[in-house]
């Protein structure tokens, strides 16, 4: 696997992945822009200004002339949002790349934001929130950032809340994706079978981008001197939480260890928590440990949905795992395991052409110096049990817990004894 990375004079980043033996092609357009940019009036506006570019261009005046057009061309094509970038992206056969990228490009960068779409699509969108609050095991990672941040970008939903979409304006749109959308804060990211004409092809069209400064987000503010615990009351068959500590951003040259000591704790069916809490105790379906690192901050998450009589018997189960990576060295055989795990599926999820377009393009649009999947691997073959003991003893300390809770609980009495190290 290899790739290029050009700079075009206004700032723009493209990044080219040939892939010869690919019969796909994916284009990418990734934009700094998500909910840590955003004021709290205007919380939830890369959401919807994300969602509002699909309803047409000056050559597509239309919803269904955009959609038609991919589908007509088999292709697969969505957006999506977080809190530091926004993304927008088409796959095709190769023959069709030319026709993918004149689409992608032209939502990205001529969408006319039709006043007479706007409250129609902020029906669409409160409609995803109320979902996606409907959904306990996706609204609870909400509830988790809301406990951790608080009252600051970090810490609110990035669909924004009813209020706000609702609040909403056209001008609002044009505002925000002037001061966001711009040259030095895009990256464009062409993989799979191409043709090396298509490179010079996309800086042509992407060189009309303008290049005023790019409008830099608000600094993460960390506090926290005690454990914290934030319960939703909602009446639910099974009780969705996460457990989590402050960690470090994704700069930061423990990001490698951390992954390591995720994964032995809950990456694949052999993993600590899914053996002890799953198979051992039955007390769960689901239960996975991530780390979710940004550019100033980063946290460590378990994440449970536990038989709602058995809740403190489940933190007590996941905090008995953590103190025994504070005590205990993980054994090489275990580590073994794991590494292997971590490598294998590293290189698996980079066979097509938009996973790899994605793996390279989340690095840049973070400004990470970009690491290949060898460099990754190495990384992680480098990490020994004392390192993940040192790191687990650094980061597992009481006044750094945070527990989320989403079930039929009217306080958090239940769980306080069990929330301790």
């Amino acid at each position: 696997m290899n790739f290029s990375k050009k700079i075009l004079s206004n700032g723009v980043r493209l990044i080219s992945i040939p892939m010869p033996a690919s019969p796909t092609v994916t284009v990418m357009v990734l934009v700094e822009a998500g909910s840590k940019y955003e004021t709290k009036d205007r919380n939830g506006i890369s959401h919807f200004l994300e969602h509002f570019v699909f309803k047409g261009t000056t050559r597509r005046p239309k919803t269904a002339d955009i959609s038609r057009e991919l589908d007509s061309l088999g292709a697969q094509y969505n957006a999506f949002t977080s809190q530091e970038f926004t993304g927008y992206y088409a796959k095709a056969h190769k023959d069709k790349t030319e026709k993918i990228l004149d689409i992608v490009a032209d939502m990205y960068l001529d969408p006319t934001l039709p006043e007479i779409e706007l409250e129609k699509e902020k029906g669409v969108v409160i409609q995803e929130i109320k979902m996606y609050e409907d959904e306990p095991s996706r609204n609870v990672q909400d509830l988790f950032m809301e406990l951790m941040y608080g009252d600051q970008p970090t810490g609110r939903n990035i669909a924004g809340t009813e209020e706000t979409v609702k609040s909403f304006s056209r001008e609002d749109l044009l505002l925000y994706r002037s001061e966001l959308y711009v040259g030095e804060a895009t990256t464009i990211i062409v993989s799979g079978g191409f043709d090396e004409a298509v490179v010079d092809h996309v800086e042509k069209i992407f060189s009309v981008l303008p290049k005023p400064k790019k409008f830099e987000k608000p600094k993460v503010i960390e506090s926290q001197v005690s454990p914290k615990i934030l319960i939703k009351e909602k009446e639910t068959d099974q009780t969705h939480l996460v457990l989590g500590v402050r960690a470090f951003s994704v700069f930061d040259p423990q990001a490698p260890i951390l992954r390591v000591l995720c994964a032995v704790l809950g990456a694949g069916m052999s993993s600590r928590l899914f053996t002890k809490l799953r198979d051992e105790l039955g007390l769960c379906y689901y239960v996975s440990a991530s780390p979710d690192l940004y550019t100033d901050h980063g946290i460590f998450q378990v994440s449970v949905g536990a038989d709602t009589k058995k809740v403190p018997e489940t933190i007590k189960a996941v905090m008995e795992e953590l103190k025994r990576l504070k005590s205990e060295l993980v054994s090489e055989e275990e580590l073994r395991k794991t590494k292997d795990f971590l490598v294998g599926n590293l290189y698996l999820s980079l066979e097509s052409s938009d996973e790899l377009a994605q793996f390279i393009g989340m690095q840049e649009v973070l400004r990470k110096p970009i690491k290949l999947a060898e460099q990754v691997s190495k990384e992680i073959e480098m990490v020994t049990p004392e390192q993940i003991k040192a790191l687990a003893q650094k980061l597992f300390i009481d006044q750094s817990l945070n527990l989320a809770i989403i079930g039929p609980f009217k306080d958090n009495s239940p769980f306080l004894d069990v929330l301790k190290f």
